[in-house]
């Protein structure tokens, strides 16, 4: 369907003799969405059945999200031209405050588990806070063509954009929604050092930003939990600790090759939030440490991926293209491995999903959007090097 979807778009925007998709990142997000899509349903039978008394709700849920997340990244790569991207990347990030800001204000913002962190639009919810992580990336890979002279010579060419991302961590931190802060915020410096800011600045602001997420950490009861947990699950292991302890049984049962695929036990009532934030435990518990292996290998796959379209932007001259792409590849590897590090116990409980695998629909959309433009800056970077070398690149 994906590969169907794109060869038609394909096809209005270039001519016979043009150069194609890059086919190889195209197949690599088909099989994260249709092997997420199994792994899914596997983890999520079980609670569908106990919680709603239909097996099959977030299975069928999910093919919706996938749906029209697809669509939406057909759209973005056959529509949206980079430099329209560009000349408003500017509203996009006041669209990411306004977001922001819309799911904080009381009756407005739907609040789960303690968080507020959602907007209800009647037939669906929607977190505002994936979307506002994309917007940023754009804006900032506008920022660093426009300023970029600035970024590397001076300051406050630097703190702008930090201090503009400050005021957003205020409002991500509001929700509370960590997670998503620390990928935005190490995505953003990724970017800046990308963009050539000088070392001891990005080395200053990150002394101060690991400074600074510390001192939230502590001052937070419900932060700080969370680390003492991360720490030593097996003190608390039934209450504190119990999530981190079931995913580590999970781990533990998988060994080489897992109990088979629908065999797990931690799913089945044991391991809270297995669909969603935990898909990756019950993935190596069920495939082993082989399907945990290929699924890391496979995000790898895509992250690499996403860093040579943005050197091919690069050489072709397209400067914003290049950071987006680079920004692209740093949000989705920080939020993929982020998410597997906590499920093998090596960071701090976040609630970040895996990306295009995990339930949910904000995040499933956002992803495909991101993959979409990935693949619009290659198509375009290939157009742009072909007219200047007059041949098709392979």
């Amino acid at each position: 369907m994906i590969a169907r979807l794109l060869s038609r778009g394909q096809r209005a925007l270039r001519g016979e003799d043009s150069p194609g998709t890059d086919m190889g990142l195209l197949y690599a997000v088909a099989i994260a969405l249709g092997f997420g899509l199994v792994m899914m349903a596997s983890a999520s039978f079980g609670v569908a059945e106990r919680e709603l008394g239909q097996s099959s709700y977030y299975l069928t849920h999910q093919l919706v999200y996938i749906g029209v997340s697809v669509l939406a990244g057909y759209l973005v790569f056959s529509t949206l031209s980079l430099e329209f991207l560009e000349r408003h990347s500017g509203m996009l990030l006041i669209a990411a405050f306004a977001l922001l800001i819309l799911v904080l204000i009381p009756g407005v913002g739907r609040e789960v588990n303690g968080s507020t962190r959602w907007l209800s639009l009647g037939v669906a919810r929607v977190q505002p806070s994936e979307f506002a992580k994309l917007f940023t990336i754009i804006y900032l890979a506008g920022y660093l063509v426009r300023r970029g002279d600035e970024v590397r010579s001076a300051v406050r060419g630097f703190l702008k954009p930090m201090a503009v991302l400050a005021v957003m961590g205020v409002l991500l931190l509001a929700e509370p929604d960590f997670g998503a802060f620390a990928v935005l915020m190490g995505t953003a410096m990724g970017m800046m050092l990308l963009g050539g800011v000088r070392l001891w600045q990005f080395g200053a602001l990150l002394v101060f930003g690991l400074l600074a997420l510390a001192v939230l950490a502590i001052s937070s009861p419900y932060r700080m939990a969370r680390i003492t947990a991360f720490l030593n699950p097996w003190a608390d292991p039934f209450a504190s600790g119990f999530q981190l302890t079931q995913a580590l049984i999970a781990f533990g049962r998988g060994e080489w090759f897992g109990v088979g695929l629908g065999g797990s036990i931690q799913k089945l009532f044991y391991l809270p939030e297995a669909h969603t934030d935990f898909l990756f435990a019950v993935i190596a518990e069920e495939l082993g440490l082989a399907g945990s292996l290929a699924v890391i290998a496979l995000f790898t796959y895509i992250v690499v991926k996403g860093f040579m379209i943005a050197r091919r932007a690069e050489a072709a001259g397209r400067p914003f293209a290049a950071y987006l792409a680079s920004g692209l590849g740093l949000w989705f590897g920080l939020q993929a491995y982020t998410n597997i590090a906590v499920n093998m116990g090596l960071l701090p409980t976040k609630g970040l999903t895996l990306p295009l695998m995990s339930y949910g629909g904000s995040s499933m959309l956002a992803a495909c959007m991101a993959m979409g433009l990935l693949l619009r800056i290659d198509l375009e970077s290939r157009r742009v090097l072909q007219r200047h070398v007059g041949g098709v690149l392979r």
